[in-house]
Order: C-alpha cells, then sequence, then structure tokens
C-alpha cells in the first residue's frame, strides 16, 4: 500500500508546478474567468435547474432531461480510435518562408520570403494504442496541415527519413503484426520478428527504432521527414522533385532505454506534457524546412529508384536547400475538437505540389481519406480544425452525417449546370505527375552505410542491445533468420546478434505499449 501511495504521489507531483500551464490548465481558467460562466443548459439549450442537477433519488429518471442527455451523450462520446498513431501531441502555429523556392514551385504559400501560413501539427507514436506510454521505442508520425489560401496542404510524415516498405500491399500485414495477437490479445514479438525477416527492406528503418533514435526526448527535440519525393511544378509547368526535412531549432535529443523506462513509470504521457509545458510556458518550439531537390535529370540519372521510400535521398549529392521555419505557439483549448478530431491526408494538395508518384503515396491517398470516413464521417473536412479557412469552400458535396454547416445553401448540387453554379478553372501549363516503374526494394547497402558511417561505436553497442531485447524472446528459426539478414547488412552486426542470443546473458522479455521490458 506505501508503495502504491508513493507511486500516486509521483504521478501528481508531475504536474503540481505553479509555472506548469499543463498541470495547472483548469486552474488557469478558474482564474481568468469571472464566476460560473453562465447558467447550465441541455444540448437542446434549455436551462437545468439546480434540484435536476443535483439529485435524482426519489423521482422519475425519465422526465430528468441533464440526467438524459448527459447519460446517453456519455456512452457515445468515444469515436473509433486511430488503428495506429492513436495516441498524439499536438498544437498549432505558423509556417514563415525564409528562402525563395518560387523557381521550382508555384505553390502560394512559398510566394514570397516572410509569408506566413497557419499550421497544424500532430505527432504521434505508430504503435501505442490511446492510453498507451509517449516512451516507447517505436517510430513518430509527423504531421504537417498548412492551411494555405488554395486550400490545405498535408504532410504525413515521420521522424525517419525513410519508410518500412514499398509495395502498400504490405500495409495491413505490418500493422497487424505489431499489433496484439488476436488469440493472446498480447503484443507478440514472433509476429514483429517474421515480418522484419520477411520483408528485409523493412530493417533500414528499424535500425533506427532500434538504436539510439529510437525514443525521442518529447515532440520539441524530434526531426521529421516527408519520406515520399514529391513533384512539384513552378509557374511555367517545369518540373522538379524535392524530399521534405524537418529540424528542431532546439536540437534533437532522445532518450536511452533505461531513462525512457523511468520517465514512463512516473509519466507516461512526457511528450504531449512538454510540448503543452513549453508553448504555454512561451517558449515555442520550432522547425526548420528544408529540402532535397533533382531535376527531372537526376531522376532519370540517379542509378536508383529515388522514390523508394525505404531509401534516404544521399545529402552529398542533394544536399538541403532551406525553405523556411515553422514555430508552434498555440496549445489546443479543447483536445478533442482540434486534436483528435484533426484529420490528414496526403492527397490534401495545392497547385504545385503533385504528390508522390509511387504506390505507397498513391494507397495512402485512399486509405487515409477512408480512415477519415470512418472515424469522423463524410463531412470530416467541415468540422472546424479541418476547414481550409483561408478559403471558401465551393464544393458540390451535400448531407450526410453532420456537421454539414450550411449544406452549400441554395446553389445547385451537380455539375456542370447552366445555373451560375461553381467552375473549375483552367490551367495552361497543367501538369502531369509522372509515371514511374518501380523494381523490388533493396536496401542492403544503405543499411550497412547507416550502421558502418553514422552510427559511433557505442550506438553500434546499443543498437545490439536493443535488438537482443527483442528478438532475445522470438522463435528460433526467427532468430537464425535475423542473423542472416544481420550479417549481410555487415558480419561484425550479425556475429554479435548472433553472439548474443547464444549467451546465457540473453534475458526474457515481453513488449509492452510499444516498448520492450525485461
Amino acid at each position: 500500500m506505501m508503495l502504491r501511495v508513493s507511486f500516486l504521489v509521483i504521478i501528481v507531483a508531475a504536474g503540481a508546478n505553479e509555472n506548469d500551464p499543463a498541470g495547472q490548465q483548469i486552474l488557469i481558467f478558474k482564474e481568468k474567468t469571472k464566476g460560473p460562466i453562465g447558467v447550465m443548459t441541455t444540448s437542446a439549450g434549455a436551462p437545468i435547474e439546480y434540484k435536476d442537477a443535483t439529485v435524482t433519488l426519489n423521482s422519475n429518471l425519465i422526465f430528468n432531461e441533464y440526467f438524459m442527455d448527459s447519460l446517453t451523450h456519455l456512452v457515445r462520446e468515444r469515436i473509433p480510435e486511430r488503428l495506429v498513431h492513436a495516441k498524439a501531441g499536438g498544437a498549432f502555429g505558423y509556417f514563415e518562408v525564409t528562402h525563395d523556392i518560387t523557381h521550382i514551385c508555384k505553390a502560394k504559400l512559398f510566394s514570397r520570403i516572410g509569408k506566413r501560413t497557419p499550421i497544424a501539427a500532430r505527432f504521434s507514436p505508430v504503435v501505442v494504442e490511446r492510453g498507451g506510454i509517449d516512451t516507447s521505442r517505436d517510430a513518430r508520425g509527423f504531421a504537417l496541415k498548412f492551411y494555405t489560401e488554395e486550400g490545405n496542404f498535408d504532410i504525413v510524415g515521420f521522424n525517419t527519413p525513410m519508410y518500412v516498405y514499398k509495395d502498400p500491399l504490405l500495409f495491413s500485414t505490418f500493422v497487424r503484426a505489431q499489433k496484439r495477437n488476436p488469440a493472446t490479445n498480447l503484443i507478440d514479438g514472433n509476429m514483429l520478428w517474421d515480418f522484419l525477416t520477411l520483408r528485409p527492406e523493412s530493417l533500414h528503418m528499424f535500425l533506427l527504432v532500434f538504436g539510439d533514435r529510437g525514443i525521442p526526448d518529447g515532440y520539441r527535440h524530434m526531426p521529421g521527414f516527408g519520406i515520399h519525393t514529391f513533384e512539384v511544378v513552378n509557374e511555367h509547368g517545369e518540373k522538379s522533385f524535392v524530399r521534405f526535412h524537418f529540424t528542431p531549432n532546439a536540437g534533437i535529443k532522445n532518450l536511452r532505454s533505461e531513462e525512457a523506462r523511468k520517465i514512463a513509470a512516473v509519466d507516461p504521457d512526457y511528450a504531449t506534457r512538454d510540448l503543452y509545458r513549453a508553448i504555454g510556458n512561451g517558449d515555442f518550439p520550432s522547425w526548420k524546412v528544408s529540402i532535397q531537390v533533382l531535376s527531372l535529370d537526376d531522376v532519370k540519372n540517379a542509378g536508383f529508384d529515388v522514390f523508394d521510400v525505404t531509401r534516404v535521398l544521399p545529402l552529398d549529392d542533394y544536399p538541403l536547400k532551406p525553405v523556411g521555419i515553422f514555430v508552434l505557439n498555440k496549445n489546443a483549448i479543447n483536445y478533442f475538437a482540434e486534436i483528435e478530431q484533426l484529420a490528414f491526408n496526403p492527397a490534401n494538395l495545392v497547385p504545385g505540389i503533385l504528390g508522390g508518384p509511387d504506390k505507397v503515396f498513391e494507397a495512402r491517398r485512399l486509405a487515409y481519406r477512408d480512415a477519415q470516413y470512418y472515424r469522423l464521417g463524410a463531412n470530416f473536412n467541415r468540422i472546424p480544425v479541418n476547414c481550409p479557412i483561408q478559403v471558401k469552400v465551393l464544393a458540390y458535396n451535400r448531407d450526410g452525417r453532420p456537421p454539414v454547416k450550411d449544406n452549400e445553401k441554395d446553389t445547385p448540387n451537380y455539375y456542370p449546370n447552366s445555373y451560375n453554379g461553381a467552375e473549375a478553372y483552367v490551367d495552361k501549363k497543367r501538369a502531369e505527375l509522372i509515371e514511374i516503374y518501380q523494381d523490388d526494394p533493396n536496401n542492403f547497402h544503405q543499411a550497412t552505410e547507416l550502421y558502418v558511417n553514422e552510427m559511433t561505436k557505442d550506438e553500434r553497442s546499443r543498437l545490439v542491445e536493443n535488438i537482443l531485447y527483442s528478438l532475445g524472446g522470438a522463435a528460433k528459426f526467427l532468430q537464425e533468420r535475423a542473423v542472416k539478414l544481420f550479417s549481410i547488412i555487415h558480419p561484425d552486426l550479425g556475429d554479435r546478434i548472433a553472439e548474443g542470443l547464444a549467451s546465457n546473458r540473453t534475458k526474457h522479455y515481453h513488449y509492452d505499449d510499444g516498448y520492450f521490458v525485461y
């Protein structure tokens, strides 16, 4: 009992600092309001009398509208959880152009130096379910919504510069392999390592996940990457290709396994709290926005598939070019309304940005839209946080699950029409997304380069340790398959994994909420 009480005291203490906007939010609200904000009402707006709001004993429940209104809403107030990226932190701010790229991209959000565009950001572990921990060993989503004057532009990226697979057919397999075993309802390392060893292109990204970059120290110190090579065009219709990079101005910082484990025990919402607290205290996090740029000739002569999302584009060949900065300076007023309902879609593109020609991008255009339809309904773009706030929407969509707002009022509801409904515009320099051929993935050499040239001796040792923590509990045939693949990446890596698995020093592990515990 004493241990439990002490643990609860630690949890409470995490939010007890008087200068902590996250821990003191409700007190801050009280201080800035003068007494009660008004008279309680039902959802239909009727005022609620004191007795109805305080006691139901010895009265007819069905006649108490406060009781009926609140109880029936309570059991309906959860919407479907995201399949992946369910737990998240987020905030709002602006993107500002610092360097001119109009010679390659005509999108108006880049139209002049100094121009600012409102943005929303959402950061999220991949595997962790809603209510899990922020310090899991896992990749992170890094999603940005630009509310431009030409509509919303979404970059649905990651904190790793590469992705897991090249063929989108593997999406359901990858997700299910990391989710709970349908028989035991437990995270199962055998499933994960079965996928990783059957699809070895995934090991490039998972070297980062199992390495020192696998647990970011909060979201403010986490880099982001657009992953895809986007096709962009200038006002003359000339094509270029770019990859987006977002580098935190506060520096990249990560947590070691032991440190992350201790934090998870006392503050499972560590990253979310840190982001909210920093913004609330006026310590606004910011990221430098850069791009790698390729010409059409670069694409043709690269010698490899520059659209392969499991690869990185070498910085020596395609150096970073600065574009701007984005700053997060506003917390959500209501988390559910503004972060949980914040809906991203790679198909949200604007004139001048055509998206990626790769199959993963094409599949995401369908999957993300379909996910929002399922979670939020067909009118999810009419939820305030998803509205394109800098442009008047003139769509021919009607009806469906609320919110419908004005439901397009009395305008015609079909196109084309002869009655002065909205018309499409003509782009005389229209460019089409290029068509590409993509071969089977093979990025062992990039994984080798990551292990040999981008990791220090100590980082390689910790990588091996973290892999063993996970792989040590997997079936022997999976261990053998993994050792063979790690040996292809580098004999040293394969030997160290094999030695660790054979040693009596290996322990028993389980995988909990996206984090390996031993």
